[in-house]
């Protein structure tokens, strides 16, 4: 069935713009996203079989060349797709007060959970704060497994002394969905420590964020004294 051959007022884009996009079923929403389908599968259908398949965190996970895997998702369909779900897990961490204050490894959790714990690679973010708690700045340090080779304290202090940061909050997630801290984690975090001690910039925490949960070194009283 072709999607003029659906009566139009049960077409998705005009069920969203006469009840609302909170009427539409998931695959209705991406139908629209999509735009139109395939020679064998319409647009409603082929968005269905793409959800029988992937779940939506399944979905908002892939990357373009795997979105590509599927059939029917050429590059136009498989960038639309990403560029949707970034724009969600933005918005999920977005806040109106551009000064972000973290006084706990609660507040970094929130904001940042659901732009990391479901990457499949561990990001090593450095959070750079100022006098107030506030976060002055976010840098993405490394990309892959940790060891002390690759996140070098010069890599974390050199841009808090350009922001003359007074803090720094170190966070990365692990992919696994445990966010137990390994022996790496537990030595990057002593030399880090030691290296602002030397600087006179604070490392506040090492939060580690697994699935559903976090890690903060400082909560549990480990390499923090």
């Amino acid at each position: 069935m072709l999607i003029k051959d659906i009566a139009s007022e049960n077409r998705p884009r005009e069920r969203l713009l006469r009840h609302g996009a909170m009427a539409l079923s998931n695959s209705e929403l991406l139908a629209i996203l999509l735009n139109n389908g395939t020679k064998r599968n319409n647009i409603i259908t082929l968005a269905n079989k793409i959800l029988k398949e992937n779940t939506l965190l399944c979905l908002s996970n892939k990357q373009v060349h795997e979105l590509k895997r599927i059939k029917g998702i050429g590059s136009v369909k498989a960038c639309q797709i990403v560029a949707c779900f970034e724009l969600a897990k933005r918005l999920a961490s977005f806040k109106e007060n551009p000064q972000q204050r973290l006084d706990s490894a609660d507040d970094v959790f929130r904001l940042f959970k659901n732009r990391i714990r479901n990457l499949k690679k561990e990001h090593f973010k450095c959070l750079y704060i100022n006098s107030r708690n506030c976060l002055i700045k976010e840098e993405t340090i490394s990309i892959g497994t940790l060891d002390m080779s690759i996140v070098h304290p010069r890599e974390i202090f050199q841009p808090a002394i350009a922001l003359s940061a007074a803090a720094v909050i170190l966070l990365h997630n692990h992919p696994s969905g445990d966010p137990s801290p390994s022996d790496d984690d537990i030595n990057i975090t002593k030399q880090m420590i030691s290296a602002g001690e030397i600087l006179g910039i604070t490392v506040l925490d090492h939060v580690i964020i697994g699935s559903n949960f976090y890690f903060s070194f400082k909560e549990k009283n480990l390499c923090f004294t």
